[in-house]
């Protein structure tokens, strides 16, 4: 599975609040959240690869302080965050009978103008990192798996934001780097001592963001000012080709901020296959909208009652996984299968490509391939 939780907390001290983050692991079997306790905040572990999803709540000897962030491990245990002053401690938590057990990992150490996030689930599940992120520089983390402690792995000139992950083997990570006022993004190669090379620039003086990439098929997601200068658009492409990235008018919707966090894995080959699954918040509230690069329209669905919006996971069958959490069912999934022929209307506008395309580049993963 392929599942992304697109929420983007960072633990500085300004937060008031813990995170409502919830994050799954890259194959789909665990989750970790913050729930609610009247007003505390509490870890739990969600199990979702058996028959019907549970939750085990993790809670320590007291509610967690505002910025405390969680993800869940591929052994069942869950990483906590939490920041004490300057402070950012590490532990794993696990079920002991009646009780929380926790095995602190260790603590990184930062200035009052550094923020430090949990970057999204590895793949393997064995590994977790982690952003500090000051004015001039970003510096990636291993805060859990290592041999002694958290590790500094790499070093990235500008400030760093999002991370995804783009092959299965835990070691390429592409980062959206801000530097000298625009923003692209990077791989980094945590194989050959945190390398540093581009990855995605669509045009010189664009912003863009790679959002989601599935590394079974390499289609990516992405966002850019590149086709409508001064203005935010979805676009797609691929890892490796040489055709340029495009912005569909099924993707823009007016008065509606749309979000993708899943893309269907297992698709090898056939990029314009995979099913996206898209967050959309609007004047009439937060439902979701499935859409593929041969769809002409997205489908708009009704997101269940309590969704954990966000947070979800594709099956390779074409199923799309979603959490959710009501009082009458604390721990829930909703299991959605839009239909796969496209829709027969078409959109009323041309979709238009960016001005001067530049391909998505991939050597760094075929050299870390031939490796």
């Amino acid at each position: 599975m392929t599942a992304c939780a697109i929420e983007s907390p960072s633990t500085g001290a300004e937060h008031e609040a813990p995170t409502t983050r919830y994050a799954i692991t890259a194959d789909g079997a665990y989750a970790a959240r913050l729930a609610p306790a009247g007003e505390n905040w509490f870890p739990e572990r969600w199990t979702l690869d058996g028959p019907e999803p549970y939750a085990v709540p993790l809670p320590g000897g007291q509610p967690e302080e505002p910025g405390t962030e969680v993800q869940p491990m591929g052994d069942g245990r869950v990483l906590i965050h939490r920041l004490v002053e300057r402070r950012h401690s590490f532990s794993l938590l696990y079920p002991t009978g009646p009780g929380t057990g926790e095995l602190a990992v260790g603590a990184v150490e930062c200035g009052s103008d550094t923020y430090v996030t949990l970057l999204p689930p590895a793949p393997g599940g064995e590994r977790a990192y982690a952003l500090a992120v000051c004015e001039t520089s970003t510096a990636v983390w291993l805060v859990a798996g290592g041999a002694a402690g958290p590790e500094r792995v790499a070093e990235v000139p500008g400030r760093c934001s999002g991370g995804v992950w783009l092959e299965r083997a835990g070691r390429m990570l592409a980062l959206d780097r801000e530097l000298g006022g625009r923003t692209k993004t990077v791989v980094v190669d945590l194989g050959r001592d945190g390398e540093v090379s581009p990855l995605l620039e669509i045009a010189p003086d664009s912003d863009d963001r790679l959002l989601l990439a599935d590394p079974d098929s390499g289609l990516a997601v992405i966002s850019s000012d590149a086709a409508s200068p001064g203005q935010e658009r979805l676009g797609w492409g691929v890892l490796g080709s040489t055709l340029p990235v495009r912005f569909p008018a099924a993707l823009r919707l007016p008065d509606c901020t749309v979000t993708p966090f899943a893309i269907q894995p297992g698709q090898v080959l056939t990029p314009e296959t995979c099913a996206v699954a898209l967050r959309v918040d609007g004047p009439l509230g937060t439902w979701i909208a499935t859409w593929h690069p041969t769809d002409r329209q997205a489908r708009h669905l009704p997101a269940p009652q309590g969704w954990l919006a966000g947070s979800g996971v594709w099956t390779p069958e074409g199923v799309l996984r979603l959490p959710y959490s009501t009082p009458q069912t604390a721990c829930g999934v909703a299991e959605l299968t839009p239909p796969t022929a496209a829709p027969a209307e078409p959109p009323k506008t041309e979709e238009p490509e960016a001005p001067r395309p530049v391909p998505l580049q991939k050597a760094p993963l075929a050299k870390a391939a031939a490796e």
